[in-house]
């Protein structure tokens, strides 16, 4: 018997489709019989659900286009019609199902984010199986979070998930695009994302989804730092739900990375997107990556970006490799006067003195 564990299921248009323009219902099936099969093992699981744009294209009779604007219509007509169908099918098991719709700005507030953190605790807790969508019907693109890969690792990360399954129409990831080269080779398992691995990763396999494999290498990156394991694997695939928590799965596996406990910093690794860069020295990466330490004007070497005091920017090292991210205890002109400086001169210099760091270890979460 496996340990109870909390498993996302992201679950995309290509998935839920089958490649057509309209939802596989019989495939959607077998999806909830996997999804029961992990909760009689006493696993809890939270959906993350494509579909409403193409579940809101089945309903119209006449043609539409394909704007934003036509896309957050038929968001709007179809969430109703995909929430209807997942709660029909989870009661052919007796499970009851909750819909959240979430967009940014809920994340990137942090009382929005424990509200929702919050709200997901207890569909949990009372054995409902939360099935979440990005809000398409109102989102903009200043709020929206853009792709239901990205949204499924900030779910997994309210969720205090342990797995998160992205599903989609290929096997996982390959050496090269195996639709074009025969002697592409899966992907495995994955320690590390770099560069190398991001270039293998296209854009959008198909024209009914958002997501390609480049967004789940990004989900997947966000969601090992809060110590979530992720796997790209093929969602028609044999059992491919409940082989998940076991080793059978074949699939791309991403080994997790140790996790911040603090509540807090795991909000800086789902929530707001940054408003700017600090570029800092090897002294001040190395106090920070191998010594917990805060971050001092003494290591800054530049500002980049329009910033204000509270707000979140990242921090890079001299060759733009990313270290950490933190909420900055200045704004970026201050941050520009004060770089260099020893910790005793901020007063002296800005006439004020918003205390010794630049960033609190406290504010400061590696990445």
């Amino acid at each position: 018997m496996h340990r109870a564990q909390v498993i996302v299921v992201k679950l995309g248009t290509s998935v839920l489709t089958g490649g057509t323009d309209k939802l596989d219902k019989a495939h959607m099936v077998e999806l909830v019989r996997q999804c029961s099969e992990l909760k009689k093992q006493g696993h809890q699981v939270v959906m993350v659900s494509s579909g409403a744009v193409a579940a809101g294209r089945e309903q119209l009779i006449k043609p539409c286009g394909r704007s934003i604007i036509d896309k957050q219509m038929l968001a709007a007509i179809g969430q109703g019609q995909l929430i209807h169908i997942w709660q029909s099918l989870f009661a052919l098991y007796g499970i009851n199902v909750g819909q959240m719709l979430l967009t940014r700005a809920d994340l990137d507030d942090r009382e929005r984010y424990l509200n929702a953190r919050d709200t997901l605790t207890a569909l949990l807790s009372y054995d409902v199986v939360p099935i979440i969508n990005e809000n398409d019907a109102v989102a903009t693109s200043e709020i929206k979070v853009g792709d239901n890969d990205n949204l499924s690792a900030l779910v997994a990360i309210l969720a205090n998930a342990d797995k998160l399954l992205l599903l989609t129409d290929q096997e996982g990831l390959f050496t090269s695009d195996p639709r074009t080269d025969a002697n592409a080779q899966l992907i495995e398992q994955v320690s590390h994302i770099d560069d190398e691995l991001r270039q293998l990763a296209g854009g959008s396999g198909t024209n009914l989804g958002t997501g390609g494999m480049a967004t789940k290498l990004e989900a997947a990156d966000i969601a090992r730092r809060a110590g979530i394991e992720v796997i790209i694997a093929k969602g028609s695939g044999q059992n491919v739900i409940v082989n998940c928590v076991s080793e059978q799965l074949t699939g791309t596996r991403f080994l997790k990375l140790s996790a911040p406990k603090d509540g807090r910093k795991k909000w800086l690794l789902a929530g707001p997107k940054s408003s700017g860069q600090i570029v800092i020295d090897e002294g001040a990466t190395n106090a920070i990556k191998q010594h917990g330490a805060s971050l001092l004007a003494k290591g800054v070497r530049a500002a980049k970006g329009l910033f204000n005091r509270g707000d979140l920017v990242d921090i890079v090292d001299l060759n733009n490799q990313f270290v950490a991210r933190g909420i900055i205890r200045f704004n970026h002109q201050e941050v520009e006067q004060i770089k260099g400086c020893h910790s005793k001169e901020i007063i002296t210099v800005l006439g004020f003195d918003c205390g010794s760091a630049v960033i609190h270890r406290d504010d400061l979460v590696l990445l």
